[in-house]
């Protein structure tokens, strides 16, 4: 596949064949257990072939098809692991990469968003892509005062391509549903949907990388790169190098992962505070782990020339990319959520109850136990009760597996709940940052981010303030004898 498919029609007949698919394994599947192979076998191979062929179809149509499967891919954690095992190769192909454009067609869009004389503005430009996302690919270039930039080009027809595959997907939401337990795939294809033409507008984008940019310029701890160039269909920024955060979330040190799990955690909560933007689109391929910024132009060697860890200077970085998403909170995240959160921790079952109800959360017409809601919610807020707290993805599992379940309290009281759709983009960004924290297995002082960020979660605190020193905060001392 080396083009975007522009016609409906051939989009349409690729997602209208995945539930034939689907039927079609399920009916074959049938056929071998009646041939004798057991049913655990049986299933693990229709669970692969299937994902085999839902990736893949979503992976080649980019458009829609592709950015529901990044949405998706972040939930594997969620998976009883007998079922994860087979996806979660499939699923992590779509973070990093996707089938190219060819060069031609790349020229064809420079020439007509930059100018015929596109070339001049660069010393060198890379043919062949270094990534590949869901509406555009990245070529890497040297522009023409020497910087090194990433080059976004947006497919022909990524519009189109958006609008029909979310609306054939939607389709057949449903058979999605085992992909992501206790998660309800159609609300999260309507805000797709909903959000197309901003995924569309570079200039929307720029002007939010900017806010980013110029905000964390100085920051110890997260790196945004700078807008150089924008035009219709063709974004310009800085290169970031990085090693990145799939390849954390597959081979990293435990240093590695926990430094890349408490910076995503501070991002997701100071970036409001501190932009009044949410990006909005926190699956793995958009962050990268950085070496620290006095070894940004050297070589991270010991002195011997050996390649050993110990030669690093100082805290790894975050570096985030792709700000084409973003939900505009000017006041910050809402301060109902610091306040739920605290009044949960706290066991003030009446005071959260009667927040919810004024939030929406609770409609009028519904009555419900404000202990029972308690208690639906303390499992949930696990991580903002401990000092530090090791995200993974058995207890993503455990919780997936409580509020999925028809015959548990916790899914009979969470069907009765409601979002608010002002609640919608910034649930579907909390959920997806806690699915990459538990791909990780990120031990994370995720208390300390609430309390410094999220407006509410102290009582009567003033306004979150950028912390200016990028240590961690030192442990309390204990006395001797223990505490």
């Amino acid at each position: 596949m080396s083009d975007l498919p522009r016609k409906a029609v051939t989009r349409t007949a690729k997602l209208a064949a995945l539930p034939l698919g689907f039927a079609g394994r399920a009916t074959w599947g049938l056929g071998k257990r009646i041939g004798g192979r057991s049913a655990e076998l049986v299933a693990r191979e229709v669970q692969q072939r299937t994902a085999d062929q839902l990736f893949k179809t979503l992976g080649e149509l980019k458009g829609g098809a592709m950015k529901l499967g990044q949405a998706l891919s972040v939930f594997e954690s969620a998976l009883p692991e007998e079922v994860a095992g087979p996806y979660r190769a499939a699923l992590t192909k779509l973070q990093e990469a996707a089938p190219p454009l060819p060069a031609a067609t790349v020229h064809a869009v420079l020439a007509e968003r930059i100018g015929e004389d596109w070339r001049e503005y660069f010393l060198e430009f890379e043919d062949k892509p270094s990534a590949a996302a869901s509406i555009g690919q990245v070529h890497r270039g040297v522009w023409h005062d020497g910087r090194e930039v990433a080059v976004k080009v947006q497919y022909p027809g990524a519009g189109e391509a958006l609008l029909s595959d979310l609306t054939q997907l939607s389709r057949f939401a449903r058979l999605l549903g085992p992909l992501v337990p206790g998660m309800d795939i159609k609300p999260l294809i309507k805000e797709m949907r909903d959000r197309v033409s901003e995924e569309l507008d570079y200039e929307l984008e720029a002007q939010a990388q900017r806010v980013h940019a110029e905000e964390f310029a100085d920051d110890p701890d997260v790196v945004i790169p700078e807008v150089v160039h924008q035009s219709d269909q063709v974004l310009v920024t800085e290169w970031m190098d990085g090693v990145p955060l799939a390849d954390v979330i597959a081979e990293g040190t435990a240093e590695q992962r926990d430094r890349a799990g408490q910076l995503l955690a501070r991002f997701l909560f100071s970036g409001p505070a501190r932009t009044g933007l949410l990006h909005a689109d926190p699956h793995p391929g958009n962050f990268r782990l950085l070496p620290p910024a006095e070894d940004r132009e050297e070589d991270l060697e010991a002195p011997d020339g050996s390649d050993e860890e110990g030669a690093e200077a100082g805290p790894w970085r975050l570096g985030v990319l792709d700000f084409g998403t973003v939900d505009r909170l000017p006041g910050g995240l809402p301060g109902t959520i610091g306040e739920s959160l605290r009044m949960t921790l706290e066991g003030d079952a009446a005071g959260v109850y009667g927040l919810l109800r004024d939030e929406g959360f609770v409609k009028e017409s519904i009555e419900l136990e404000p202990d029972e809601v308690l208690d639906y919610l303390l499992p949930i807020i696990e991580p903002a009760q401990a000092e530090e707290f090791t995200f993974s993805r058995g207890w993503l599992r455990d919780q997936a597996a409580r509020i999925a379940d028809p015959r548990s309290p916790a899914h009979q009281l969470g069907r009765q709940l409601n979002l608010p759709p002002s609640y919608l983009l910034i649930h579907r960004v909390t959920l997806s940052t806690i699915g990459v924290l538990c791909q990780l297995g990120a031990a994370v002082r995720l208390r300390d981010e609430l309390e410094a960020w999220l407006p509410g979660f102290v009582e009567e605190a003033e306004e979150p303030a950028f912390r200016p020193e990028s240590q961690e905060p030192e442990p309390e001392s204990v006395p001797e004898g223990g505490a």
